[in-house]
């Protein structure tokens, strides 16, 4: 599930490949965009059919103090807070695998730690990928991408992260005439992402801000 586009926030222009890439590519799954990603929706699809993984391609913030001051952006200006995460029901069935593909989703304090991915352990989700500070769409995609390749064929989730970020430091995921260059695929960018031109991705900034969080396994 995810959102491209934002009432009071700036666009993300690769999450509907993300989802697709991620949903119909590389995994058979469903994916849910813009005005059908709601929590309510969420808990829906869930209740009709008990998804292991769950991606959300959103923006997020962290912020200390009061649960509240925290969010992940839903559609439109619904925002589920730090101390909403249990609302969700991700514990019933268990989800094995939440991506929290969004910036600042593993950045806490001393009472909140780990941010989302901690209160999302908490809750009952067996392993959380999220991130420590702001992160760019198009590195996001790329690796992302890389790590449910990997996913696939790697003995434990962490190490499916580890190659992804691996491939992406030895230069092995780009940007080149238009299309993200991947590990095993060439997959054409969107108009504003392929404004950007060629663009290398092995800086640590593009991938080093996401870290596995709960279970490696």
């Amino acid at each position: 599930m995810g959102a491209s586009t934002f009432t009071e926030q700036a666009p993300l222009p690769a999450v509907p490949k993300e989802l697709s890439i991620i949903a119909k590519d590389l995994w058979s799954g469903q994916f849910f965009l813009n005005q059908d990603f709601t929590p309510d929706n969420l808990k829906s699809q869930r209740r009709l059919r008990p998804f292991g993984m769950v991606h959300l391609a959103t923006h997020a913030e962290f912020k200390a103090g009061a649960p509240g001051n925290s969010y992940i952006q839903f559609w439109q200006d619904r925002k589920l807070r730090l101390d909403q995460i249990r609302e969700l029901g991700l514990s019933n069935p268990p989800v094995e695998l939440l991506v929290l593909s969004a910036c600042r989703t593993a950045l806490g304090d001393q009472e909140a730690e780990l941010g989302f991915g901690g209160f999302a352990v908490q809750a009952g989700v067996k392993s959380v990928l999220a991130s420590l500070w702001y992160v760019s769409d198009e590195g996001t995609l790329g690796l992302m991408s890389g790590f449910y390749q990997k996913l696939k064929t790697a003995p434990i989730k962490a190490e499916a992260l580890r190659e992804a970020q691996i491939a992406m430091l030895k230069g092995q995921v780009r940007m080149e005439q238009g299309q993200l260059l991947t590990l095993n695929q060439k997959v054409t960018l969107p108009p504003e992402l392929s404004a950007l031109g060629d663009r290398k991705l092995s800086h640590p900034y593009y991938w080093a801000g996401f870290a596995m969080i709960g279970n490696p396994w």
